[in-house]
């Protein structure tokens, strides 16, 4: 079953809980949408708001800026230069200590990787997809493929033409397999997140179905399935909508 949108005040105390500020696509999805839907929900937990399938141990990291990847990749070649070798050390006692250090070092450098982003959705394999919250960056979508590949990518509608990150919005229309670099394998083709709906003109709710008006393809006939107004019926709109959208 689909959770129904959050109300204003509840996004307001969400925002201030988590010390962020939604970007304005997302919050949009959220107030008119769903908390959940086709997304990880974003929920009110026993430690107060927090995304369902996010560890809660990461609330400290979400609000700092979400770092591009190219950002750290020196970082990452030098950690790696320093990976301790049992070849080394005189002994595996000292061997280990340097490990463990070394390991922790890293763990904490992969930590800071989705500073300041949340999975919105999983895929199984430990491939998720991230929205950067914060930052420069705050409001595009990623692809996290740390689990076998030890990369996180910008999901992009262009990627032989500098890769630019995909928008929350844009996103919603095409689905994340669509949208990968071209060596994760085939292009896949794009798959909506959420159906594209459309305001009814009678009661303005969001919660109507639109399908080709008979009379031609520049208008739609649109029944409303508002469960306030129990439908208020067929209306006619010039032309498909754009957002907001509702969960599939």
């Amino acid at each position: 079953m689909t959770e129904p949108p959050l109300t204003d005040a509840e996004l307001a105390e969400a925002e201030r809980e988590l010390g962020v500020s939604f970007p304005a696509e997302y919050r949009t999805y959220l107030r008119e949408v769903s908390a959940g839907g086709a997304l990880l929900r974003l929920e009110r937990t026993g430690r107060g708001w927090w995304w369902a399938g996010n560890d809660e141990g990461r609330r400290e990291l979400l609000a700092a800026p979400f770092p591009h990847p190219g950002s750290y990749a020196e970082a990452d070649d030098a950690l790696m230069a320093r990976e301790p070798r049992a070849e080394a050390f005189e002994d595996d006692v000292a061997y280990r200590v340097a490990r463990r250090a070394w390991d922790d070092e890293a763990d904490r450098c992969e930590d800071l990787k989705t500073a300041g982003a949340v999975a919105i959705q999983e895929h199984g394999c430990g491939f998720s997809t991230l929205l950067a919250l914060t930052g420069s960056l705050a409001g595009t979508v990623w692809w996290d493929g740390r689990a076998t590949c030890d990369r996180i990518v910008p999901l992009s509608l262009d990627h032989t033409g500098g890769a630019r990150p995909i928008r929350f919005g844009e996103w919603l229309d095409h689905g994340s397999w669509a949208l990968l670099p071209p060596d994760w394998g085939p292009s896949l083709p794009s798959r909506p997140v959420v159906q594209r709906w459309v305001p009814c003109r009678r009661c303005r709710s969001v919660a109507v179905r639109g399908g080709e008006c008979p009379s031609g393809p520049s208008r739609r006939l649109l029944t409303c399935t508002n469960p306030a107004t129990a439908g208020c019926g067929p209306s006619r709109s010039a032309g498909p909508g754009s957002f907001p959208h509702k969960s599939a």
